[in-house]
């Protein structure tokens, strides 16, 4: 689904990504970790095409990313978005399938039963013609998953989707990423290891390189920012902490 071979990218002088090969399979979900700075961010931003390589390859379907972004569904962290534009969270889920529209200006009939599906899987009925300003970090957060999800999209990039939000948020999020996983291909950058540890299929470790373990192979450390490759014990086996 995704291949990356010897990318690397920098700003400035200053290498942020360096040599970076990874390979993600179709309905894989992967959590991305790593210290501030490390590329979680800027590895997005070459996925999703706003950024190319300054070296090596990068692929989604055989494809560049600038050419495979309806591929792609995006959930940034509510706080980075525009809170003062004025529009309602059922305008804001309708934003995901801008591509469908005619040249009426209309959408297909289809695409506002899907969004108001994924509204009422989301809990967020209630609040369909409030502001998106003046939803909760929370809310926001869903109405944002929702709109990623209407096209219905193959793969999913999350940007820390989980920080600063409700706990029954968290829960409702989560339970609807259990209900895609081996469906989509899902990639989630967090801080919190200890929440998706036993729901992902690999971690992602970026610090300027990217290194890959199986979730059984990350000690505790990384939950406190400690990021290192495993230890080796007899016979060259990993020793982990957990």
């Amino acid at each position: 689904m995704i291949e990356l071979s010897n990318v690397s990218f920098g700003f400035e002088g200053r290498s942020v990504l360096h040599k970076v090969s990874l390979r993600v399979q179709k309905g894989e979900f992967l959590g991305i970790m790593g210290p501030n700075g490390g590329g979680k961010t800027t590895l997005l931003k070459l996925l999703m095409g706003f950024l190319q390589p300054q070296q090596g390859s990068l692929s989604i379907q055989g494809h560049a990313p600038a050419k495979a972004r309806s591929l792609i569904g995006y959930v940034p962290q509510a706080h980075r978005t525009d809170r003062d534009f004025p529009i309602t969270l059922l305008e804001l889920v309708m934003l995901g399938a801008l591509s469908k529209i005619s040249w009426l200006g209309l959408y297909p009939k289809n695409i506002k039963e899907r969004a108001l599906h994924l509204i009422e899987q989301l809990g967020l009925m209630p609040h369909l013609n409030q502001s998106f300003g003046a939803l909760s970090g929370g809310l926001a957060q869903r109405a944002l998953l929702a709109r990623a999800l209407l096209s219905d999209p193959e793969i999913l990039l999350l940007d820390e989707p989980t920080a600063n939000i409700d706990v029954p948020s968290t829960q409702i999020f989560f339970r609807l990423l259990e209900q895609m996983k081996g469906k989509k291909t899902v990639l989630m950058v967090t801080h919190d290891l200890n929440t998706i540890i036993e729901r992902v299929d690999r971690v992602l470790c970026v610090q300027g390189q990217v290194q890959a373990y199986l979730p059984k192979e990350v000690c505790e450390h990384f939950a406190m920012g400690l990021y290192h490759t495993p230890l080796l014990g007899k016979g060259g086996l990993p020793v982990f902490s957990r």
